[in-house]
């Protein structure tokens, strides 16, 4: 393999600190809220899971595309983080069911990414100082303009994002003589999930994200279900609106993540953002109602506040998250509804939540 030079890169935090690497390739600046992801394995899906948009990626793990990417290996149909920074970026891979390298991948959808960065120091940085925006540049844009540009980038604070990766049109998924009907209300929705309804004899309408509950119900379905996505979930007032219709029928619904997150405001319970989020595929739950622990997949910057849920008559929190007590699960004592603050369809991660799955049909 020839010897390559690459062109320096930088990334650019809010406020003020700098970090070195450099390009893989692909010329540009891009803007997003950096986070991080402790997964080991994963990285396609995490690429293109419609949760991250806006957001630019870290990668804990210290070699990024040494297995290349696989077509049937993605959440959604196109990457939707805004900019890759990694330690080593593999520019070969080794994977013999591997369609194509990390790079041409990249290269098709124009991602932007900065390697070579001291990866550990900048995680271990945000562990201290929080998620905040950042910009990566490839293209030798000066810090004072980057400075200037980023300042008007907004916070995600505030930031609704589920309307630029819902579905525009409704769609179905599965086979439409299955046992089951959902409607499912596209927030950000992830492939598997709907693999895992599929897989259960369910046939799913997935409806956008501005859909009203009329639209939903027309289809008569058996279960209503709103899903993950990206962005802050107070400004979806619409969403929540149906949220509350579907209570006020008393449907059976259940809820992940963002959708777990308007459930809450549905019931009147504030949410927050979270200082650094919970983002990996290792994070411990323990389940209230069994006891049991459970390793979950996790990517989420906003949570319900415990307090909330705490003094709500109707509500009941079934999980929490081990390392800091966030409400991880909750359920409604007097309506046909629960929802998790994880992914228990994984992809990537561990199954050891894949019963709610279950649990959903059997309250349909």
């Amino acid at each position: 393999m020839k010897y390559t030079t690459r062109q320096k890169a930088i990334l650019l935090l809010a406020d003020g600190t700098i970090f070195h690497g450099k390009s893989i390739g692909i010329e540009g600046t891009t803007f997003g809220e950096v986070c991080f992801n402790t997964g080991m394995t994963g990285y396609q899906e995490i690429f293109t899971d419609p949760s991250y948009f806006g957001q630019i990626m870290i990668t804990t793990n210290p070699h990024i595309g040494n297995y290349g990417v696989n077509e049937k290996e993605v959440e959604s149909d196109s990457i939707k983080i805004a900019g890759l920074v990694c330690k080593n970026f593999s520019f070969n891979y080794s994977r013999p069911d591997a369609s194509e390298s990390l790079e041409d991948y990249f290269k098709k959808q124009n991602l932007i990414c900065i390697s070579d960065v001291d990866t550990r120091a900048l995680v271990a940085y945000i562990r201290d100082n929080g998620a905040m925006n950042a910009v990566i540049s490839t293209d030798g844009k000066s810090i004072e303009e980057l400075k200037a540009a980023l300042s008007e980038v907004p916070d995600m604070k505030g930031l609704e994002l589920a309307s630029k990766v819902s579905t525009k049109e409704p769609y179905f998924y599965g086979n439409e003589n299955a046992k089951y009907k959902i409607s499912a209300l596209d927030l950000g929705i992830k492939e598997n999930i709907l693999r895992n309804f599929a897989k259960r004899d369910c046939y799913i309408k997935v409806f956008p994200y501005n859909a009203t509950y009329s639209d939903l119900a027309e289809f008569n379905p058996d279960g209503f279900f709103l899903s993950n996505g990206p962005g802050d979930p107070e400004p979806l007032t619409g969403v929540i609106e149906v949220a509350k219709e579907i209570l006020a029928n008393n449907k059976p619904l259940f809820g992940i993540c963002l959708g777990h997150q308007i459930i809450g405001l549905a019931n009147g319970i504030s949410t927050f953002k979270m200082f650094g989020g919970h983002r990996g595929i290792n994070h411990p739950v323990k389940n209230l109602l069994t006891g049991k622990g459970e390793i979950t997949s996790q990517n989420h910057g906003f949570a319900v506040s415990r307090e909330g849920v705490e003094s709500h008559p109707d509500l009941e929190i079934t999980h929490v998250h081990i390392n800091d007590n966030t409400v991880a699960g909750m359920r409604m004592k007097s309506k046909n509804c629960f929802s998790v603050q994880y992914h228990p369809e994984a992809s990537p991660g561990p199954h050891d939540s894949s019963y709610l799955f279950d649990e959903f049909i059997e309250r349909i």
